[in-house]
């Protein structure tokens, strides 16, 4: 059975959608698991949907074009649906210019296979928007954890980005907030990342809360968002 096929399936039964986490969550929910490369077992990818990428923490740490190479040897796997959490990040030691060749490598892949690009962002949100319009890149950007003002989110919406909020929805008076209450829900996803004491289902239940919706309309919208990107429909 085809890759969407047997995504449309079980979508079809399930309450909610990580778009983004480190751990494979239970029952009732799709989890798209950002796999370390460092641990990286090819074996690993038949046992749920994952992503897979070079983490800019990581990049001095490895021989990353090796890494790629490995990344492309797996990448048509179909229960590999994206590449990432790739990116950049100027609260780290690694400078920029390293970053920036091992982010835009993984993008040049992500866009020969086809597939959607997770990615990790801190402080450095001009240079990846100036890679963005650059690159005129064709797959999908997904921008996770985000949590930044509504400008920014509506200037990455604008390059045609996705945004993904997680935790910080569950504190009150955070500007994320009302960054969320304020942008298309049709550019939305929601993630748990590495909160291991965060459900999915309270994030919805957040989520939901701040946009007006009935938590079973936001499972529909990102349901929507995530066949758009993921199966393109």
């Amino acid at each position: 059975m085809a890759l969407n096929q047997i995504l449309r399936t079980w979508l079809s039964e399930s309450a909610y959608i990580d778009i983004h986490c480190h751990k494979a969550a239970g029952n009732g929910k799709l989890a798209i698991v950002s796999m370390d490369t460092a641990d990286f077992n090819p074996d690993d990818l038949n046992n749920g949907f994952y992503t897979l990428g070079i983490h800019p923490w990581f990049i001095a740490r490895q021989d990353w074009r090796t890494v790629l190479d490995k990344i492309a040897a797996v990448a048509h796997h179909p229960n590999l649906l994206a590449i990432g959490e790739c990116g950049l990040d100027k609260a780290i030691d690694v400078p920029m210019p390293l970053q920036i060749e091992a982010f835009e490598s993984q993008i040049q892949l992500a866009e020969h296979l086809g597939k959607p690009v997770i990615i990790h962002c801190v402080r450095a949100f001009n240079e990846l928007m100036q890679i963005k319009k650059a690159g005129k890149n064709k797959v999908p950007w997904i921008i996770h954890g985000f949590n930044g003002n509504s400008v920014l989110a509506g200037q990455l919406i604008k390059q045609g980005c996705y945004l993904s909020f997680g935790k910080a929805l569950l504190q009150d008076g955070g500007k994320v907030r009302q960054t969320l209450a304020m942008m298309p829900v049709e550019r939305l996803f929601l993630e748990t990342d590495a909160a291991e004491d965060v459900s999915i289902g309270a994030i919805y239940a957040a989520a939901a809360k701040i946009l007006g919706l009935d938590v079973s309309v936001l499972k529909q919208q990102i349901l929507s968002n995530f066949q758009r990107v993921f199966l393109h429909d």
